[in-house]
């Protein structure tokens, strides 16, 4: 994998990675990456949205629209067969990527 799709895929990790965990919906997706990263990684809804859109397009995610008692609507999505093969896929290239640029950049992490 080239390195520009790193960047560009880092999202996508990101959310498969916590649909992975659970099914969550989308402004929980956002504050648990901003938190997890230490608040490193924000997400605002103008690029959350699209990009689970865009996954559920491509069959990686599945959305459902709850109402709940007192709440707001919201759309929860879990991940599907092909999202979950996907996922794995995505762990093994970015490990890959990670330890090689820790051996190029000598970055000393283990």
């Amino acid at each position: 994998m080239r390195a520009g799709n790193f960047r560009n895929g880092s999202a996508e990790l990101l959310i498969l990675s916590l649909l992975g965990e659970r099914e969550r919906h989308g402004y929980e997706l956002a504050k648990l990456i901003e938190r997890r990263s230490g608040g490193a990684i924000a997400f605002h809804v103008a690029s959350l949205y699209p990009t689970l859109y865009r996954l559920e397009r491509r069959g990686l995610i599945h959305g459902r629209w709850i109402e709940r008692a007192g709440q707001r609507r919201r759309r929860f999505y879990r991940l599907t067969a092909d999202g979950r093969e996907t996922l794995a896929a995505q762990r093994r290239n970015w490990k890959a990527f990670f330890a090689a640029l820790t051996r190029v950049a000598r970055l000393g992490i283990t």
